[in-house]
């Protein structure tokens, strides 16, 4: 196969384990490139992409940049704050307007969970979603997984936790099917109250003890309180819940085995993790900033192609 089954990266759920074999396989391809002195192929030289953030972000929208920059296509950057949505437009006629000055693809982060699918029915231009609400952030779950298999060396077979905040986590939405289809197992530990009700339905377990939720798994992401995205208070107050769930060398030390250690960003040191966890050997936090470049350059690539 050496094209994707799907016209627009709306989530992991919808993309086939071939889909996924296809854009590691490309990552590999540019992540050489990326280590050349000269890191910029002429790959999608004519085409122009838009990079709509309605929601404030730095790593992905420096990341979705960089990877357009390197593959040498022409791109406009477009903030909510001060545009025509302010003034009332809407999402639909916003994007309207930008394809109508002939932009070839759509890459989008919007606060509302359904806002790419909703553009997908209603544009012709391929859409990725760069972060949908509480749904998925399906690059950031290309880009874990890619950065798992490069230090571990395969996912099928893999016991993965994630540890946190999953009833409001984009990034766990995007996780658990990208590792389940990849052969991998999956377990969720964290407070009760921020662990959705059907989790178990997706195929997934839960451990509410973070020790042995770690004696159990391979490879840990631990995500970070979405405390924005709360719209009432699900934990007593983080100090609570840095004692029961935040790791520390000592809980690490304790557990007797070697555990890859993951997070998305941004970390708050000292609540989820603590400096002597994010920043050991263990960790591979900044692999994951270097590799979601080249899983995005792969990303864009493959879906101009397909068009």
């Amino acid at each position: 196969m050496s094209a994707l089954s799907q016209k627009h990266l709306l989530g992991l759920k919808h993309l086939l384990k071939s889909d996924i074999d296809l854009i590691f396989k490309t990552a590999d391809n540019f992540k050489e490139v990326l280590q050349r002195p000269i890191k910029k192929v002429p790959s999608l030289r004519d085409i122009t992409i838009a990079n709509l953030f309605f929601e404030d972000s730095t790593r992905t929208r420096i990341s979705f940049e960089l990877a357009e920059k390197r593959l040498s296509a022409d791109t406009i950057n477009f903030s909510s704050s001060g545009s025509a949505i302010k003034k009332g437009e809407t999402l639909l006629d916003t994007v309207r307007n930008i394809l109508a000055m002939k932009v070839d693809m759509i890459v989008m982060r919007h606060s509302s969970s359904g806002a790419a699918d909703f553009l997908s029915q209603n544009i012709e231009a391929s859409i990725i979603n760069a972060g949908d609400g509480t749904h998925e952030h399906p690059t950031q779950g290309l880009l874990d997984g890619y950065s798992v298999r490069e230090k571990l060396g395969e996912l099928k077979g893999l016991n993965f936790l994630i540890i946190g905040d999953i009833k409001h986590s984009r990034v766990a939405g995007s996780d658990i099917p990208l590792m389940l289809k990849m052969g991998a197992k999956v377990k969720v530990c964290g407070p009760p109250t921020l662990i959705p009700k059907y989790i178990e339905e997706l195929g997934v377990s839960y451990e509410p003890n973070l020790k042995k939720a770690l004696e159990w798994c391979n490879v840990a992401n631990v995500l970070r309180i979405q405390l924005e995205r709360m719209d009432i208070k699900f934990i007593p107050s983080l100090r609570e819940y840095s004692l029961f769930y935040g790791i520390n060398r000592e809980l690490l030390n304790s557990v007797k085995k070697n555990i890859t250690i993951m997070h998305p960003g941004p970390v708050n040191r000292g609540v989820e993790l603590n400096s002597n966890v994010a920043d050991s050997k263990q960790s591979i936090i900044l692999q994951q900033v270097e590799n979601g470049v080249a899983i995005r350059m792969a990303v864009l690539y493959l879906l101009a192609n397909r068009n």
